[in-house]
């Protein structure tokens, strides 16, 4: 909802390394071992986001191993993560006595002379790096930002031309446009954003970007149109938003970046998703840190970086990020949600389910809050109270919109699990209406049309649909072998429910309809041994009953397949 670009574009899985060559093979001195017992516990906890605690152990480990440019660079690292970026400065200085040609620290370096705005210190930190790693594009980005404060901006996008590397022409193309609008050429600006837009139309930034442009030259009915476009297709965004009401009332919305500090720190944005969306988490949230370090008050910052720590199970770091989002921020809303969801999280869903409904209540038209209690309610086993919320989630814009059918698709699923079958056949249907090729749809009728014995030949179809579109789908290749199975296709419905549990070895539903299939087919100590797979399986105990009563007896004949 949030990201700046759609797909990752560069390799980044070795980028540390990338970063810092010379310190990839550099060897921890083991002379002090509570130096080296420090140092394995904070490698720890930096790869598990617990960065305070990392911080903390590489703390100490530097006490005793200063002058070793592994250790000094894991706690540059550490405190680069945990936001203190004094200490991360202070660190990289001493770590680039060491380690010279560490990239990674010169930018850090260099992002804090850009925020004290000494632009001409700033790119001369950086001056002469080259390559397509993280750090080196960072690099090209903070020194383009740095040339345009100090009015030299056809020197910033000629070093951006040096980069002109496919894939990230439309990346740089969005930094030109926010660059000419920071510079107060607005014209270029426009014509920058809109190729930026045409690249990405469906990025929130670039949305926001481009029409807040359009908007400030007083093209109000070009602005309005790029947004209608984007909430056409079922998108949103609370700073798009903030942009639609500006203007709808034909008032000018401001600059999206609104100083060079600002635009550079979008930069770290943009390479912290590339970075997230590779798995380097660690580095995206040192990226994120160091956008917040130079705009502090852009908001979507905290809340993705409140989104990596909850990824990483660390719910209680998230939640200070989300309370520090000021109430007046179009952003808040969403920090509540994830607040109140994070209870759910900490094991708390009572409590989570209180605060998304006083959340719902007070603010009834939007969808993330209602969708977010709904799906909360349906965890709970509360099918109707769902059911209810997923159609206030309907009524909002009546449905109409293709982007709709997850919210019937949602509802019918509800429905369906709350045993009204009669409500939930024609959310599944309409649906499938509004996105015909749909596979989670096809498949959740599919199947269970064929469990009911109705509309065998239609369901099979369907399923078979859903399995040529996503075939690694353990569940939905499952659905197949179960609709052979109903069918009396034994053979078939044995081959492939053994696809099935080798694609979700771990499902207890897979594994019984697959000990159901060998049963069938006169394969019954198979048979035992699958149920048995089901019943270690079965958590919640949903499958506890059948599955005794099948060890106990074999397939009862009053479940024979059904046929044609």
């Amino acid at each position: 909802m949030l990201r700046l670009l759609s797909r990752s574009v560069l390799p980044f899985a070795a980028a540390l390394a990338c970063a810092a060559p010379a310190l990839a093979s550099t060897a921890l001195v083991t002379g002090a071992p509570s130096a080296f017992g420090s140092y394995l516990a904070g490698q720890q906890a930096l790869q598990d986001l617990s960065t305070s605690d990392a911080a903390r152990y590489f703390h100490d480990a530097t006490a005793a191993e200063w002058n070793n440019p592994a250790v000094v660079q894991r706690a540059f690292m550490a405190y680069l993560a945990n936001g203190d970026i004094d200490r991360a400065v202070s660190t990289a200085n001493h770590l680039l006595d060491l380690a010279p040609d560490y990239v990674l620290a010169k930018l850090v370096v260099a992002t804090s002379e850009l925020k004290d705005r000494r632009y001409r210190a700033a790119a001369k930190e950086l001056d002469g790096i080259a390559g397509d790693d993280f750090a080196a594009i960072g690099s090209t980005l903070v020194t383009a930002w740095a040339k345009v404060g100090d009015n030299r901006r056809a020197d910033a996008f000629a070093g951006l031309d040096k980069i002109a590397k496919p894939g990230l022409q439309d990346f740089f193309v969005f930094h030109r446009a926010l660059m000419a609008d920071v510079a107060g050429d607005g014209s270029i600006a426009i014509g920058l954003a809109g190729k930026a837009y045409q690249a990405n139309p469906n990025a929130p930034r670039s949305v926001e970007a481009y029409a807040r442009m359009l908007g400030n030259a007083g093209r109000f009915d070009d602005a309005l149109a790029v947004l209608n476009k984007f909430y056409d297709q079922g998108l949103g965004d609370p700073m798009v938003d903030v942009v639609r009401d500006a203007i709808k009332n034909h008032q000018r919305p401001g600059l999206f970046a609104t100083s060079v500090q600002g635009g550079a720190a979008q930069a770290f944005h943009g390479l912290a998703v590339l970075l997230a969306s590779d798995g380097n988490s660690d580095l995206a949230l040192s990226m994120l840190q160091l956008g917040l370090y130079l705009d502090p008050h852009n908001d979507v910052i905290p809340l993705l970086i409140g989104q990596l720590l909850d990824n990483a199970n660390q719910h209680a770091a998230a939640n200070a990020f989300y309370q520090n989002i000021p109430s007046a921020s179009p952003i808040r809303l969403i920090a509540n949600i994830r607040l109140a969801q994070n209870f759910e999280a900490m094991g708390n869903r009572t409590e989570a389910i209180r605060e998304l409904t006083s959340i719902a209540k007070t603010n009834p038209t939007d969808l993330d809050a209602l969708l977010a209690l709904a799906l909360l309610q349906r965890i709970d086993k509360q099918y109707d109270s769902a059911a209810a919320t997923y159609s206030q989630a309907i009524d909002i814009d009546k449905g109409a919109r293709a982007a709709d059918w997850q919210l019937y698709y949602q509802r019918g699923i509800s429905y369906e699990r709350g045993n009204h079958w009669d409500q939930a056949q024609p959310d599944f249907l309409k649906a499938l209406a509004l996105n015909p090729d749909q596979p989670q749809v096809l498949n959740y009728l599919g199947y269970t049309w064929v469990d009911k014995g109705q509309n065998l030949t239609e369901a099979l179809a369907m399923i078979q649909k859903a399995v040529n579109a996503t075939p690694g789908d353990g569940f939905i290749v499952d659905s197949l072998g179960w609709a052979f199975f109903k069918l009396g296709r034994l053979d078939q419905a044995v081959k492939t429910l053994e696809q099935a549990v080798q694609l979700k070895p771990n499902d207890p539903a897979i594994n019984d309809h697959l000990g159901d299939a060998y049963w069938r087919v006169g394969r019954k100590l198979e048979a035992h041994f699958q149920w048995n797979v089901a019943a270690s399986l079965d958590a919640d105990g949903t499958l506890k009953a059948a599955l005794a009563k099948k060890q106990a007896d074999g397939l009862e004949a009053t479940t024979a397949a059904v046929t044609q």
